[in-house]
């Protein structure tokens, strides 16, 4: 594995020029290769690494790259938002940008299956079905070569993000995505979030295997940046080639965003304000905003999570997807299983976002009472009716004044849904 990490300064042009060419030294005539990306909801430096990845691909003779956005069930880029987050334009015959349709069964194939009693041991007994992992097809195209690309945070679904979750869920079939999101739920977020290594990496792991039985190679870029300011500031890039590369580099990125995007906190917050970037444009992205403060002790008890994105006017921009939302609502997990019974077909995906956003919580089936750990506030473009509708508390956001909520039992967070929040006392006792 190749790496470079400063946590200090930005990493220059000049080393990722250097790790770069070092990584492809040894792929001399590689006429047709496949970069698979994130998508427009992740802060990092792509735009930087592949036009450098480029040049450095022509200078070994390349005829055709494709470009492949790991979008999951987010919507569909736009081409300015290609040339934005590659740094490229598209080339007539050279160069093509795809997005990933995972609703699409052209486009996919299936190439294997979570063993059931893998999925079972993970989740401790609560699934208990096989997952069979259906695939983009560009990946099972005669590639040259094939890159991955990705950015390391903390994920509420898989620990860190980055590396091989870029397959699966990243560009995977609809099941896949359904019930990898189910498991990981089934498991919970303060099981998984900020821990490098859990079941739910366990799955994708395992998943993301069987593509490896096959010619092209594979690297994984995995990239750490602070993203503390407007722009990304590049401060590690990692490595790594075939399936072990590919772990290997994932972990050495998680611990060093651990030291960049954790930050943690001296008690409990009463309530907290989270402002959502602009690029987080609908509830089922912004929803991190929830995520990364449920940490248990993180926030008091019946504390109070406001999500603040004056600019997000629907939960999904799906239509579908945001009319499953519609019919479900936001509920606790013991809700949901119990909605399941008499749904049995509904959408995975959208059952674990509900539950995942939603937070931990009691659900009395007998009166049909919930009770929550927090209060969850939607201050956004979406009105009244329809936030209590499916079970969220509303605030006009031109009611919120950021000077209101700084001190000592509120905070505002500029940057929502960057950095997952944890307790000091916590972590020296870990």
């Amino acid at each position: 594995m190749l790496s470079i990490k400063n946590l200090k300064n930005e990493i220059k042009e000049k080393q990722l020029i250097e790790i770069i060419n070092e990584s492809l030294r040894e792929y001399k005539k590689i006429h047709k290769v496949l970069i698979v990306h994130p998508d427009y909801t992740r802060f990092d430096f792509t735009n930087k690494l592949a036009p450098l990845i480029l040049k450095t691909l022509r200078e070994r003779n390349l005829k055709e790259l494709h470009f492949l956005c790991a979008n999951g069930t987010h919507r569909k880029m736009t081409e300015l938002e290609f040339h934005y987050k590659l740094g490229i334009h598209e080339e007539k015959g050279l160069i093509f940008f795809y997005n990933h349709e995972f609703d699409c069964p052209e486009r996919l194939a299936e190439i294997g299956e979570i063993p059931s009693n893998f999925v079972s041991e993970k989740t401790n007994g609560f699934l208990t079905n096989g997952i069979p992992i259906t695939i983009n097809k560009l990946v099972l195209d005669e590639n040259d070569l094939i890159i991955v690309i990705s950015s390391t945070t903390p994920h509420e679904a898989s620990g860190y993000s980055g590396g091989l979750k870029t397959f699966s869920p990243g560009i995977s079939g609809p099941e896949v995505i359904d019930l990898f999101h189910w498991a990981a739920t089934l498991i919970g977020i303060p099981e998984i979030i900020g821990n490098v290594n859990n079941p739910a990496r366990e799955i994708i792991n395992l998943g993301s295997s069987f593509l490896f039985n096959r010619d092209a190679p594979m690297l994984s870029f995995n990239m750490v940046a602070d993203e503390s300011d407007m722009k990304p500031i590049p401060k590690g890039l990692f490595v790594g080639a075939g399936y072990d590369g590919f772990i290997e580099a994932y972990e050495e990125a998680s611990m060093l965003s651990s030291k960049l995007h954790v930050k943690y906190i001296e008690k409990p917050i009463n309530t907290a304000v989270q402002e959502i970037p602009r690029y987080y444009d609908e509830i089922w992205t912004a929803a991190k905003g929830s995520y990364k403060l449920q940490k248990p002790g993180v926030i008091s008890k019946n504390g109070e999570i406001i999500i603040f994105a004056p600019h997000v006017k629907c939960f999904h921009s799906n239509p579908t997807m945001n009319k499953y939302i519609m019919d479900i609502g936001y509920h606790c997990k013991e809700y949901v299983h119990n909605f399941l019974e008499s749904n049995p077909n509904f959408c995975r995906n959208v059952a674990a976002h509900v539950i995942n956003f939603r937070g931990t919580g009691h659900f009395n089936k007998i009166i049909g009472s919930e009770e929550f750990a927090f209060k969850l506030t939607l201050a956004t473009g979406i009105p009244k009716d329809i936030c209590r509708a499916v079970g969220l508390n509303y605030k006009d956001p031109n009611s919120i004044n950021r000077e209101d909520y700084c001190d000592s039992d509120r905070i505002w967070i500029q940057d929502g849904g960057k950095y997952l929040f944890d307790l000091k006392k916590k972590m020296k006792a870990d």
